[in-house]
């Protein structure tokens, strides 16, 4: 139900940053490009460690008390929230520099919804892996010695594949 959780907040991110996006729909084209280069340059540089400043992002945990009412209404819920990105700490630029994109790029709203899915579906990678490995505390101690090259390659990969799009 986590993993159900989590691609359901990314669903419905997608989906909200989809419709929203009408709103910039007016601006030109160029200046909607230009502002998503520059985030995604942004995102790319703070991953690099080239510039810094902090993410905006709620740092609180979920409370315990969602999972400790209900396992699996608080594992969905649990999940949701870490899903839509909102109630979270979010540690790569990569979802940032997504959601400016899906917010500015004025696609059809069944891509924002894809985009969202796979937010929610990354996010759901994550728990599985670790469990599917066997050996957690093993699998957190690779992760931890290569989150650096994966945040980076992961936003770079991003950057790379919005200069496709956009150009």
């Amino acid at each position: 139900m986590f993993v159900v959780g989590l691609v359901a907040g990314g669903l419905l991110s997608g989906l909200v940053l989809g419709l929203a996006s009408g709103l910039f729909a007016p601006l030109p084209s160029a200046w909607r490009h230009g502002a998503i280069g520059l985030v995604a340059l942004l995102g790319l540089l703070r991953e690099t460690g080239a510039v810094r400043f902090p993410l905006p992002q709620n740092t609180r945990q979920v409370p315990q008390h969602v999972l400790q009412r209900n396992l699996l209404q608080g594992a969905t819920q649990f999940g949701f929230e870490l899903g839509t990105g909102v109630r979270t700490f979010v540690s790569s630029s990569a979802p940032y520099v997504l959601a400016v994109a899906v917010l500015l790029a004025g696609q059809r709203l069944h891509i924002a919804i894809l985009a969202g899915l796979g937010f929610g579906g990354g996010r759901a990678a994550t728990p599985l892996v670790r469990y599917a490995s066997g050996a957690v505390a093993d699998w957190d101690t690779r992760l931890g010695a290569r989150l650096r090259v994966i945040t980076v390659a992961g936003c770079g990969a991003m950057v790379a594949a919005l200069a496709l799009l956009l150009v």
